[in-house]
């Protein structure tokens, strides 16, 4: 039996704590099989709840998820430094993880999604995690790296 060949991975992140052992498991990846390797995070922006008063908060909502967006742009752009990739394989898009991930890999035709998971309990797991819809609607391979916690 061969090996897979991957070719295209994508490193689907999150900024929280804990993700190193998540980057480097896509770095290894990428160096085992000489793929090219994505960085992508998708930005769930802050959405005001209606109510008397969301005119006088919209404004101040907009400018806090727009923070937030250069923020994570940064950190995106540093970790691509870090890696060694062109800011062409980064991505930063906005929307429902899940989907956006699906849609980006069809679009570049990713082998390999990798990504961290926080191992969902109680309540979460009953209302699912990123993982677990990346994982079941996903057209290729999906590894979902345990994030421990510190």
């Amino acid at each position: 039996m061969t090996a897979q060949k991957y070719q295209k991975i994508l490193l689907a992140i999150d900024f929280f704590e804990g993700n190193d052992d998540v980057i480097q498991q896509a770095v290894d990846m990428a160096q085992r099989y000489a793929a090219e390797l994505y960085v992508m995070h998708v930005d769930e922006p802050v959405t005001p709840v209606y109510s008397a008063d969301v005119l006088t908060w919209s404004n101040q909502i907009f400018e806090i998820n727009e923070q937030v967006k250069a923020h994570k742009k940064k950190r995106l752009s540093e970790l691509a430094g870090e890696l060694g990739l062109d800011e062409s394989h980064t991505v930063l898009a906005d929307g429902r993880p899940a989907q956006c991930i699906h849609q980006f890999c069809d679009e570049k035709n990713i082998d390999l999604i990798v990504m961290g998971t926080h191992g969902q309990h109680g309540l979460a797991l009953l209302l699912g995690s990123t993982a677990n819809s990346v994982l079941h609607g996903s057209n290729c391979d999906v590894l979902a790296v345990r994030i421990r916690p510190s």
